[in-house]
């Protein structure tokens, strides 16, 4: 079941800020402004570094475009502070990572693997309503690039701020965008 289009559902969960300390987090810090949800299967791993590494180096241009990030995987913040602490690539992350224990988040993100207590590798762009407007879900050997965010968060920007028109494939800041109606069937 596809969660484009709905609202995020409530959660509480602790999260580490690097930098800080540890906070409480929940569904209403997500709203008000652009958020990344970024789900990984587990610290202390293989490719998930590699990935929170890449969100990392692409953090300042999210920020500059009004996005905050947030990591999420089923351990603990604790956990969370302890990976930060010893690995060279995640001590570099300054986007609040959410510990999910309980496992509340992923499954309200359908990113839980039941049998494995570990979310699957699922990105979401999440409107400043709370709402889910890109979602993309990699199979656990399948690293993601965050350089890809900065374009669908410009276009998903852009649509919310010019409604009736639509972005088509491919398409950077800037360029044209189509304006659905019945003079553009079968044309494109």
């Amino acid at each position: 079941m596809s969660l484009i289009g709905k609202e995020i559902e409530p959660f509480q969960a602790q999260a580490y800020q690097p930098g800080s300390d540890f906070i409480d987090v929940n569904e209403e810090n997500l709203k008000g402004h652009w958020s990344i949800v970024c789900f990984y299967p587990a610290d202390f791993s293989f490719v998930c570094p590699t990935e929170l590494e890449d969100l990392q180096d692409q953090y300042a241009k999210l920020q500059e475009l009004g996005v905050e990030v947030y990591s999420v995987s089923t351990d603990s913040h604790f956990v969370h502070k302890a990976w930060h602490d010893h690995s060279e690539a995640i001590n570099k992350i300054e986007y609040t990572m959410i510990g999910d224990p309980s496992h509340q988040i992923a499954r309200n993100f359908d990113v839980l693997i039941e049998d494995q207590g570990v979310a699957d590798r699922g990105t979401f762009i999440i409107d400043p309503d709370g709402i889910v407007q890109t979602m993309e879900i990699n199979a656990d050997g399948i690293g993601r690039d965050a350089s890809t965010l900065i374009d669908k968060i410009k276009a998903a920007q852009y649509v919310r701020k010019n409604p009736g028109e639509v972005c088509p494939a491919k398409w950077k800041e800037g360029d044209e965008t189509l304006e659905p109606s019945l003079d553009l069937v079968g044309k494109i």
